[in-house]
């Protein structure tokens, strides 16, 4: 224990040393095994409302205000055991990526997971919420590793303790296209929501969504699968993913790549021979000046999707007037120092009016 622990690491502290010690009056049955799962993605498109059913909370989701935290919980076999999942969701969607570098800790690299949420009924800011989103995250997390090996080297006999896992995640052998991917430093899933509406978009325009998504997904070494809260049977699937990540559950082996039904794609499962070029048609795709072949599939997406360049940050209510957070008291105060700030401002306008005119 450190003076720099924070009030939250002495209590989490606490609580593990307490159950670690009833687990050795058990005859050591007791075990703990946490995990962090953080959830971002697009602004307003459902984030809350699928994590409530993947943890099974029968309750109305609330819009989330910026960052938020609850847990899971979930008994291992029949014994004592048990599984604790610490849940992070970001709101906002783009406009507080800052706030990205709050959950990821050193003392959580190990068992830290994200999951990407994009909203398929709005593909104009699919690609620039993913970008932003996934290229924040990655900074952070390959900066904490950093920092994560750098202390683990300065401590006595580091030679014989377990290295930390490095910035870029080892796949095995026998991963399709090895060479050519890009693993995102910790486990991805890569969600797309709202499938319902996602189906009365133009055949076409739903296969340049699909290609793209499972290139990206690919690319990243991540996961990829199609839902919508309207469909129970979807909501089963991802719940398997949400579980394998939270609690390391088996996400179970449905495979769907068939672009005219809803996506169901494991990490490892896809290889960019299965997914193709880019589906374009009146695009010569030579002609698009690229490095790689991701920007190839950006120029081609955002060809068919031209990029909204909204300002998210402008569309962000005001917390204090949400009825959700309502305080009477405090209110009252705040609408009181309000008028006071008001009245200054007019009496000080009088003043350097004042001033102005005598000089």
């Amino acid at each position: 224990m450190s003076s720099s622990d924070t009030l939250w690491e002495l209590a989490a502290a606490e609580v593990q040393s307490r159950e670690s010690g009833a687990g050795e009056e058990d005859g050591g049955e007791t075990s703990v095994c946490e995990r962090t799962v953080f959830l971002m993605g697009s602004k307003a498109g459902g984030k809350t409302s699928i994590l409530l059913r993947c943890l099974d909370r029968d309750e109305p989701p609330k819009p989330t205000l910026a960052l938020e935290y609850t847990f899971g919980r979930r008994a291992r076999g029949h014994n004592t055991s048990k599984d604790i999942a610490h849940i992070w969701e970001l709101g906002g969607g783009t406009s507080l990526s800052d706030l990205i570098q709050i959950p990821i800790t050193p003392a959580n690299m190990r068992s830290f997971s994200v999951i990407l949420l994009l909203d398929l009924s709005k593909p104009n800011s699919l690609w620039g919420t993913m970008e932003k989103l996934l290229q924040a995250a990655q900074t952070h997390l390959e900066k904490v590793f950093s920092q994560v090996q750098q202390a683990q080297k300065s401590k006595p006999g580091a030679k014989h303790q377990r290295p930390v896992q490095s910035a870029a995640r080892v796949l095995p052998r026998d991963y399709p296209d090895r060479e050519l991917v890009s693993p995102f430093p910790v486990p991805l899933l890569i969600v797309g929501s709202k499938y319902d509406l996602f189906q009365e978009l133009d055949s076409d325009k739903k296969k340049v969504i699909s290609k793209t998504l499972r290139f990206v997904a690919h690319y990243y070494a991540a996961s990829l699968i199609f839902t919508s809260n309207k469909s129970e049977s979807l909501m089963s699937k991802i719940k398997s993913f949400f579980s394998h990540l939270a609690f390391g559950l088996d996400r179970g082996k449905t495979m769907s790549c068939d672009t005219g039904k809803p996506l169901i794609i494991s990490a490892g499962s896809d290889s960019f021979n299965q997914i193709g070029s880019p589906p374009v048609s009146d695009v010569d795709i030579t002609s698009l000046h690229t490095k790689t072949p991701k920007d190839l599939w950006k120029k081609v997406f955002e060809r068919v999707f031209p990029n909204e360049s909204i300002d998210e940050q402008r569309e962000l209510k005001d917390p204090t007037k949400d009825p959700q957070y309502s305080e009477p008291q405090i209110d009252a105060m705040r609408a009181q120092k309000d008028q006071e700030l008001e009245q200054y401002k007019r009496n000080a306008a009088k003043s350097w009016k004042g001033i102005k005119l005598e000089t």
